[in-house]
């Protein structure tokens, strides 16, 4: 199934997106909200709730916590990004603490991405 909203997931997304952890606001709010391209918070794709998603790029954000690093939660996430990858969608990952130390390096290669993904799109006229 293709399907981008999964409306069992719906209500969970709306609680993350008001109880967002301080990294995801930081990102968010001084960032991400600034872009010219849209930008998801806490948005439904299929079975999966994403932190931030570029419908444009086709680009998923996700930041991770130290329960990531855990081996069960690091094989749900590389299912989880296949799954994404399968519908044409990168996943970009960085950790609460690269955000925190490194903001302005995450920013930039969040960037880089979204523009190359982007830039190689034609247009006709």
């Amino acid at each position: 199934m293709n399907k981008t909203n999964n409306s069992r997931l719906t209500p969970i997304s709306k609680v993350l997106r008001k109880n967002m952890t301080k990294e995801e606001k930081h990102l968010w709010y001084d960032f991400l909200s600034k872009l010219p391209q849209t930008v998801h918070r806490q948005k439904v794709i299929g079975d999966c709730v994403v932190d931030f998603y570029c419908a444009s790029a086709k680009i998923v954000i996700e930041l991770d916590g130290s329960q990531h690093r855990i081996e069960v939660q690091e094989q749900a996430d590389r299912a989880r990004d296949l799954a994404l990858n399968e519908k044409g969608i990168i996943v970009l990952r960085y950790s609460n603490t690269a955000v925190r130390c490194r903001f302005c390096e995450v920013c930039e290669n969040i960037l880089y991405h979204i523009d190359a993904r982007t830039s190689n799109q034609c247009t006709t006229v």
